[in-house]
């Protein structure tokens, strides 16, 4: 009968501690979960009713990050003033959010752009895109590229 107990208490033991394993991993996934949520409400709030429209002109400008396209070289210094202007409006808007919510504000950019705009043409979304990611890199800040989920319709 000892040479059963053994086997069984052994048991009893494993899934004790498996179930106190699995328990613990519930909670933390948890606490992240509730920690992300709630900066992403504050992000919320913050941005809420701001409109980036420097930066909504920045990222609609075309072609290469300097602005201009296959234009003349008068068209393309012009669109190289222009862009640079309201790149360095929009790294300004950018400066007064919260570094943890910069992202966030670009993405809230994007989206108002295309609200007010409607859709982009066939591959400027994903220029527009790769112009968001680059955003606070081309203003020297703080996080230098950001993460964008790209939904093409």
């Amino acid at each position: 009968m000892s040479k059963l107990a053994l086997p069984a208490l052994l048991l009893v033991a494993m899934v004790a501690l498996a179930s106190a394993t699995t328990y613990t991993t519930t909670v933390t996934t948890t606490a992240i979960d509730d920690e992300a949520n709630q900066q992403s409400q504050q992000c919320r709030r913050q941005l809420q009713g701001r409109q980036f429209r420097s930066c909504q002109r920045y990222l609609s400008q075309g072609g290469s990050p300097y602005g201009g396209g296959d234009d003349e070289v008068l068209e393309m210094s012009t669109g190289n003033q222009q862009s640079e202007e309201s790149l360095r409006e929009c790294c300004q808007q950018l400066r007064n959010v919260d570094e943890r919510c910069r992202c966030e504000a670009i993405r809230h950019a994007v989206r108002q752009q295309q609200q007010e705009g409607g859709s982009y043409q066939e591959g400027q979304s994903q220029q527009v895109y790769q112009r968001a990611r680059d955003l606070p890199r081309r203003c020297h800040m703080r996080p230098q590229q950001c993460q964008f989920r790209v939904i093409l319709v």
